[in-house]
């Protein structure tokens, strides 16, 4: 085991403002799919968001932790009785070589655990019932993501071993997200009207602010994932991925707005939104591994490609109601290509 670092309160104090950003990228989600949807159902779609705060944020304690990054066990998942309820985890205790407190380190991990599975929301919205989800939610936390995050973040999990490189979550939220939002939609078939009619959002007002609220807490998400990576913990670092978050979601709103100017010979708030939020997805496992000429490579394209995506649908017939697929999944897949 590493040596234990002397606790660093620049660090800590920079941890805790991170958590704090990317829990409030929750409303923020929830306001942004909230206003996609039927005014009938905005306070559904707003609660699939909010309950995750609440479940996930028990389950987290209770047991995820202890599954994510506990001690490896075969590279699959990890396990240590202590952090069990963390019960056994002294606040006293700094987490590996970084200069942090452990259960500040649990705190922000926690928050990209709730997010996770509300992203999967978008896709079923309007026609899962709330009970359903909620179980859901708890269930693929468990089994999915908690696993999946020690296998990408964790000392000994078998894709960090073999080189994978994910910075802040392209691997373990996005691709994780989107592609069980995929499934779950494939699975549970599309809306009754659907596509019949036009379903139009009720207020794009809610969702240009929930873009706002997600592009401000992903400074926490993405600069913040400084601490996990595979150096100590460098403010240099957590400038470069600051700088990149907003190179990248600068140029695929830039560049989304330009494809639909093209395409339909004016921009829309819908586009520019959705456009904001897919840069900031594709940067998200490269946020500390390239430099900011690329981010803008990387925003731009993914634009292009996630615009693609989204047409897609109407192609294939699948209804992924507001987008999660196209945005987080094939984003996410395109980030970590581009990363490597």
């Amino acid at each position: 085991a590493p040596p234990a670092a002397v606790l660093d309160s620049g660090s800590t104090a920079w941890m805790l403002t991170s958590s704090a950003l990317v829990l409030l990228m929750v409303p923020g989600l929830a306001l942004f799919y909230g206003g996609m949807v039927q005014k009938k159902n905005v306070l559904t779609t707003m609660m699939h968001s909010f309950v995750a705060m609440a479940l996930i944020g028990v389950q987290w304690i209770f047991c995820g932790y202890a599954i994510a990054f506990g001690k490896d066990l075969g590279g699959l998942l990890g396990w240590n009785p202590d952090y069990l309820m963390l019960h056994g985890l002294p606040y006293t205790k700094t987490y590996a070589d970084k200069a942090i407190p452990e259960l500040v380190f649990v705190m922000f991990q926690g928050k990209f655990a709730i997010i996770t599975p509300a992203l999967i929301s978008g896709a079923v919205a309007e026609r899962m019932r709330f009970k359903t989800y909620v179980v859901f939610i708890l269930v693929w936390s468990t089994l999915i993501y908690d696993p999946l995050a020690h296998w990408v973040w964790a000392p000994g999990g078998w894709l960090l071993e073999r080189g994978v490189l994910d910075f802040a979550g392209g691997t373990v939220v996005h691709i994780s997200s989107g592609v069980s939002a995929l499934a779950l939609a494939l699975l549970l078939g599309r809306r009754q009207d659907y596509p019949h009619e036009a379903i139009r959002p009720n207020s794009l007002v809610l969702t240009l602010t929930g873009a706002g609220l997600l592009w401000f807490g992903w400074f926490g998400f993405n600069a913040g994932s400084a601490v996990g990576s595979e150096v100590p913990v460098s403010g240099y670092l957590a400038g470069l991925a600051f700088t990149n978050t907003q190179t990248a979601a600068a140029s695929a709103g830039l560049g989304w707005m330009l494809i639909e100017w093209r395409q339909h010979k004016k921009p829309t708030s819908l586009g520019l939104a959705s456009g904001i939020v897919v840069g900031m997805v594709a940067i998200t496992p490269a946020a500390g591994h390239v430099q900011p000429a690329w981010a803008m490579f990387i925003g731009a394209s993914a634009s292009l490609v996630c615009f693609g995506g989204v047409q897609l649908k109407g192609v294939l017939g699948y209804d992924d109601s507001l987008d999660a697929f196209g945005i987080h999944g094939l984003g996410g897949i395109f980030g970590a290509l581009l990363t490597a």
